[in-house]
Parts: C-alpha cells; structure tokens; sequence
C-alpha cells in the first residue's frame, strides 16, 4: 500500500523549506515525475489556486499536481538521493497568499453589505477576479464593499483553518457550498467569514494590505468584479501614479486636474475632427468636379482614366463614392505609390456591368490580387504591370458597352 503525501501547506502556509523522502519515482514524457512522504508544493489549481514554484535539491520544479490523495512533482533532470530538499519561492507564495484571502474577504463584504454570492474565482498573473451573482453593480456599492474590505484589513483580525466532519456544518455559517468530503477544511476570519476552502492563506487580514477594485463589467447575466491585493495593488497604484505625473507634466496642470484637462481636450479634438471632416469632403468634391471635367465619353458612356502618384488609395475612394452618383460614368484609377501599384475601378448605380467578373477574367492573365463587388474593384500588382492592368479594364469595359 503506498504512503500518502502529508500536505504541510494544509496546517503551515509559512513553510519555505523542507526535507523529505521520495517515495516514487517515474520517468515519463522525458520529465520525472515524483512522490514524496511530505510536500510544501501546493498543486496546481487545486481549489482554483496556481501552482508554487520552487526546487528539489536545486533543480527546478516544472508542474505540481494531485493524483488522487498524492501530489506529484514534475523535474526535467533525474535525482539520485532518497532524501531530498525542497524550497518554494516564498515571494510567489506570499503573493498567490495575499491574493487568496484578499478574495475571500472581499467575497464575504458583498455576501454580508449585499447578500450577494460569489460564483466563481481566478487568481491570473496580473490580477484577480470574481464573478459575483448580481446583474448590476453600482459605483457607490463597490466603494462600500472595498472601504468595508479594507476596514477589516487594517483591523488585523486573526485567520485560522481547521477541519470540521459534515455532521458539524449546520454549527457554522458557512458561506458558499459544502464540500461533499468527509473531512472539511474551514478557513474562518475571525468569525466574519467561513468558507471552505483548501488554499494557503495568511494568518491575519492586515497580512493582505490593501484590496483595490479595479473595474467590473456585466458577465453572463451576472457581474465579474477585478481587483488586486497587497503587493499588487501597490503595483497597481505605482504605475498608475507614474502615468498621472507624467500626463501632469505634459499638460502642465496639477494631478488633480489632468482629467479634467483630458476631457477639454477631448472635446477640443472632438470638434476639430468634425471640421477636418467637412474640409476633407470638400477638398474631395472638388478633386472629383476636377476629374470629372476631363471625362471621355465613348458609346454614351462616361470614363475618367486617372494615374495618379504617392497617393492614398483612401482618398481615391472617397473622391471615387462622390462621383459615383453621375449618370453612365465609370472611374478607372492607377495609383503609383512608390514600389506599390494599385487600382480602383467602379461605376454608377444605373450601369449594369460586372466588374467583378472582369476581375476574375483579367486576373487569369496577369499578376494582380484584390477583388470587390459587381460595382467596386480595388487591388494591387507591381509597377510596371499596372498600366497593363488599368487599359485591359478599359478595354474590357470598352468592348462590353459597344456589344
């Protein structure tokens, strides 16, 4: 009958360091994967939580997780001792620690200011979130959950786990679902919270430091709510006031006033784009009148054949959607920019020509990409073929209207 892994992390979180005695040992996957008697390595995402991270005997830990009541550790190089040492890295212990508590706590300020229930949890690299049962959260809620949150923190009240049988559940008001587990382990705030949980977890709320709320947003009906505790929260403020300062200094106005000054100048732009707008439409209903003065009329029907050089073939466009709307007119363009050739060609709404099936014609005989519709083709090919390009759609819009 194999030993099972006595999980120190379950009764001391602070543990940094360790011996123990491989039990097992397995090479599979070009990785070995390891047993021992007893383990600080907390596995990942067991109860929602990532992995530690650390060493055994100096080689680096890959993955840890649970296989049934043992915890395996996964190595990439063979260790031949029976008695080993482990080290977890403390700092991202500490941290995933913070983390964790800070999401009960403020789990437990929503369920008691508005018996609001978390549905879900997920400690990620940069943040961490809850998805709480509430379609709509108010600002002046979520300042009353963090201020409450907080006000426990700095209070320093102590944090404790235990494990309890299923017949002692009714004895504590437990928050969330009971575990179906014979043996229940409670981490309980001081008789504020009680929630079952298998995570590491620190020994007293002013451990955690500060919570911070960072935004929340509808999530399937309901509301995810992302915040950041202790060091990251201090992380969170660093870069921000780091940001604020600097805006601060380019508008030469107080910290205070940057958002104010952002929105002036929002509003500023705002109505400078809607000027740049209206002269732009100008400018490119004059391009078209200009255009369309040269216009060659053959069979009834308007065309106007433009090269044009180092131009945005946006702009073409726009000039393009303008003179769309005369009669009988087709627009041929050949665009230079530079080591790029490219092409526009439409026609008006009352002609009944494909030019997407010249497209394809033209295409089977000549390097060119694009594509568009039975009304607008746009595309690209090289500089010495482009000519090429624009007078075989002449011509084949040409012979098509003289039938």
């Amino acid at each position: 009958m194999s030993l099972l892994t006595q999980k120190i992390f379950l009764d001391n979180s602070y543990a940094k360091e360790v011996n123990a005695e491989i039990i097992s040992k397995e090479f599979k996957n070009n990785k070995y994967l390891i047993k021992l008697n007893r383990t600080i390595f907390y596995p990942h995402l067991a109860g929602g939580q990532p992995r530690d991270r650390g060493t055994i005997e100096g080689i680096q830990v890959l993955d840890v997780y649970e296989e049934g009541d043992d915890i395996i550790h996964v190595v990439n190089k063979d260790i031949n001792k029976r008695y080993v040492q482990l080290k977890i890295q403390w700092d991202h212990r500490f941290d995933l620690m913070q983390q964790h508590t800070g999401q009960h706590l403020l789990s437990s300020s929503f369920y008691r200011l508005f018996n609001v229930r978390t549905l879900g949890f997920h400690i990620g690299r940069d943040y961490i979130y809850i998805d709480i049962e509430k379609s709509n959260l108010l600002e002046d809620e979520v300042r009353h959950v963090e201020y409450l949150s907080n006000k426990i923190i700095h209070s320093n009240f102590p944090i404790k786990t235990y494990f309890i049988n299923q017949d002692r559940v009714d004895s504590i008001p437990l928050r969330g679902d009971v575990p179906k587990v014979e043996n229940i382990r409670i981490v309980e705030i001081d008789n504020i919270d009680y929630a079952a949980c298998c995570g590491t977890h620190l020994s007293s709320t002013g451990e955690i430091g500060l919570i911070k709320i960072r935004r929340w947003e509808r999530y399937k009906g309901n509301t995810r709510v992302e915040f950041v505790c202790g060091n990251r929260a201090l992380d969170d403020y660093n870069w921000k006031s780091q940001y604020i300062n600097e805006l601060s200094s380019m508008l030469s106005t107080r910290d205070k006033d940057v958002l104010r000054r952002v929105k002036i100048l929002s509003d500023q732009k705002e109505k400078l784009d809607k000027e740049n707008r209206k002269l732009r439409e100008d400018i490119y209903q004059y391009k078209g009148e200009l255009f369309y003065k040269d216009i060659k009329t053959l069979n009834n029907i308007n065309y106007i054949i433009k090269y044009i050089e180092d131009t945005d073939l946006k702009e073409i466009n726009f000039v393009a959607r303008y003179l769309s709307q005369k009669p009988n007119l087709i627009q041929i363009y050949g665009v230079n920019n530079k080591d790029v050739g490219q092409f526009l060609i439409t026609r008006s709404q009352d002609l009944d020509i494909d030019l997407k099936a010249i497209f394809d014609d033209i295409s089977i005989n000549r390097d060119v990409r694009g594509g568009g519709s039975p009304q607008l083709i746009q595309g690209g090919t090289s500089i010495s073929n482009l000519d090429a390009v624009i007078k075989s759609f002449y011509n084949h819009i040409r012979n098509y209207y003289q039938g």
